[in-house]
């Protein structure tokens, strides 16, 4: 068929470009739209956009992310992955394609199950199951730490890890788990009334991050009730920062990861441990010092009290009191002695004075009468035979009677 030569429209490249953008960037349902498929040729330039392809077994859609929507993506994209893109058409018009600018993107089938997040949120919200009356406090220093988690996950390792950093002395009980999957919310269950049963002090229930399909297992109404009626406090550390589960709501303490549940759980470190201890030690050390220092001066003052008291510092004073009552009667005697000497030596003189043999030295003599010793101080009785006692002897004297 030959085309017409006047009723055909002649435009350039650029005039026809231009015409299909207007139309396709004017259709008010093609800038508010999902698009389901896989992304394949998925490319990161240094620029911070995103471009991919989407395809299902029929089409293929160039799709691309401007920066701003790129950095507060939450989905990690790789290529095969079954997504929803949400967009708008625009035409690229230097290579003449259209394409679908995406502002959201999430995992095939979120949009439902964050529908159903939804409900089951507000249904347990209205059970009191999220109540901070509830909340109960974490142990600062707990004995006995609970993990529910599987036992082959980066998750555990992580955990132990910053327990063994931070806590060596503390006692880990695992209660391992598979963390995603339709087997999940019943081994969660029972994961957490096997841990429950070994009287922990603290649990912490975490897992990796991934899409809200893997998850899932942690909004599961069963698991939700279980965290909820659990003896021991929970913390609750699954996914990363961004992501929230009904366990994080249902539990006393939500934490942003796997290794950050672990430090919440170890309020007190060794560290702060040694640091307490060095404080104790100096306070006991001061405290017993001020003690023994108010010991000995309570001992010293009931040693003086019992000193000033005891029998042997009264029998000292006697001691000293004879003493002294001696040294002043042996002064008084000396005194008296001295006293009585001089008398004494006054009445020798005296004596002296008068005694008569004291008188012979000056010529006298003493006659006596041989027969009877008698004094003869009369020439009547001077008769028959006397002794005549001089200064140096005596000699004897016959007087004859005369007729």
């Amino acid at each position: 068929m030959q085309p017409s030569l006047f009723s055909s429209i002649h435009l350039t490249v650029s005039q026809l470009t231009f015409r299909i953008r207007k139309l396709l960037e004017g259709e008010l349902e093609l800038q508010d739209v999902w698009v389901e498929g896989e992304i394949s040729n998925l490319s990161r330039p240094n620029s911070g956009h995103i471009y991919f392809t989407l395809k299902d077994k029929n089409a293929s859609l160039k799709c691309m992310i401007w920066k701003p929507d790129a950095m507060r993506l939450r989905v990690n994209l790789q290529d095969g992955m079954a997504v929803e893109a949400h967009g708008r058409i625009t035409v690229y018009e230097p290579q003449g394609t259209y394409q679908l600018a995406v502002n959201l993107i999430q995992p095939k089938g979120e949009g439902a199950l964050y529908q159903e997040f939804l409900r089951l949120k507000s249904m347990l919200e209205a059970d009191g199951l999220f109540d901070v009356e509830r909340k109960r406090p974490i142990p600062e220093l707990p004995n006995k730490i609970g993990i529910v988690t599987s036992q082959t996950g980066a998750a555990l390792r992580d955990m132990l890890n910053t327990l063994r950093r931070r806590l060596p002395l503390v006692q880990v009980i695992l209660a391992p788990s598979p963390v995603q999957g339709v087997d999940a919310p019943p081994a969660l269950v029972n994961a957490l009334d096997a841990v429950n049963r070994q009287k922990p002090d603290v649990i912490l229930l975490a897992r990796g991050g991934g899409s809200i399909e893997d998850l899932w297992a942690f909004n599961d109404e069963r698991v939700v009730r279980a965290v909820a009626d659990s003896k021991a406090p929970v913390i609750c550390g699954v996914g990363h920062e961004t992501d929230f589960t009904l366990c994080d709501f249902a539990a006393d303490l939500r934490a942003p990861t796997p290794t950050a549940a672990a430090e919440l759980a170890t309020q007190t470190t060794l560290d702060d441990l040694h640091g307490l201890l060095t404080t104790y030690l100096s306070r006991l050390s001061s405290l017993t010092m001020n003690l023994v220092a108010e010991q000995k001066a309570s001992v010293l003052s009931l040693t003086a009290r019992l000193k000033y008291v005891s029998p042997e510092r009264r029998v000292q004073s006697e001691a000293q009191h004879l003493d002294e009552l001696s040294r002043r009667a042996s002064s008084a005697l000396t005194h008296h002695i001295q006293l009585q000497a001089s008398s004494i030596s006054g009445i020798s003189k005296r004596l002296q004075s008068l005694n008569p043999e004291g008188v012979l030295s000056r010529g006298y003599a003493i006659i006596t009468r041989k027969d009877d010793g008698n004094v003869v101080s009369k020439v009547s009785q001077a008769h028959g035979e006397m002794k005549v006692r001089v200064s140096d002897g005596e000699f004897e004297v016959n007087k004859k009677n005369e007729k």
